[in-house]
């Protein structure tokens, strides 16, 4: 198990992503704190990770309040007496055009997405100081943060923050054996993916965009992140990783057919 006795933090883990991430943490050895605003979410997956045999607590969090990012710092230290990882993954996408945009609407996702991680390294970075021992932050990005669509001014914004954010802590981290990546999922079979596709044609649709031609189940993304909380990821840290079925790689390529063909 790579990630046996680890101490590690999830937030955004009621559901989705978080939760996918957490039994794959779990499977993997970890002992985790499941840190999530969402009370009966977050406490479902503790018994869920319960039910395997695994071992965590859940931490009501908001990851906007600084209060509380410190809170589930010292909770895992105050249960197991050090932290090893934490995952960044919390996160919230609310689409609108720009001339419409709510100003409110906008700081909560820049606040959520982009302040939740910088709060969260903040006092993970505090606590592996302490323990001299170094440490694993991945954050959660998403390809929205390396390309964009109409109605994604917030969100591709916040997450464009985020690989920003993970390059700057890469080199605070290094000197002091802090390691920071980035995942950049594409769509991911989420409650928050089926929300907005209407019917089953349109999930088939969107999962023939990519080009490994479906769409990634949250556990899939959360394999990517057991990797870079391991200390088989020793020797990587500043990467951003894109784990979308190829579809940057294929957004990437349209665009440069596009431009061709107006030279």
């Amino acid at each position: 198990m790579r990630l046996k006795d680890k101490v590690c933090i999830i937030t955004g883990a009621a559901g989705g992503i978080g939760r996918g991430s957490a039994l794959v943490f779990a499977r993997e050895g970890a002992k985790l704190v499941i840190a999530d605003i969402d009370e009966e979410g977050g406490k479902e997956t503790v018994r869920k990770i319960g039910s395997e045999g695994g071992d965590a607590i859940f931490v009501r969090t908001d990851v906007s309040n600084s209060k509380h990012v410190q809170g589930m710092v010292d909770a895992a230290v105050a249960k197991w007496g050090k932290l090893d990882a934490l995952y960044n993954n919390a996160g919230i996408e609310i689409d609108g055009f720009v001339a419409d945009f709510d100003e409110d609407t906008w700081n909560r996702t820049i606040d959520v997405n982009l302040k939740g991680a910088f709060l969260g390294a903040k006092y993970a970075f505090r606590q592996m100081m302490k323990q001299d021992s170094g440490g694993s932050i991945i954050n959660t990005s998403s390809v929205l943060g390396l390309l964009s669509m109409p109605g994604c001014c917030a969100y591709s914004a916040s997450k464009s923050g985020v690989i920003g954010l993970t390059r700057a802590l890469a080199l605070d981290g290094g000197p002091i054996g802090i390691r920071v990546n980035c995942i950049c999922p594409g769509y991911v079979l989420t409650q928050l993916t089926r929300r907005y596709l209407r019917d089953e044609h349109e999930l088939e649709r969107i999962a023939k965009l990519h080009p490994i031609s479906r769409i990634a189940e949250p556990e899939e993304i959360g394999r990517v992140a057991a990797f870079l909380a391991s200390d088989e990821a020793s020797f990587v840290t500043g990467s951003i990783i894109s784990a979308d079925g190829g579809i940057s790689v294929l957004e990437a390529e349209s665009t440069l057919r596009e431009d061709q063909a107006q030279k």
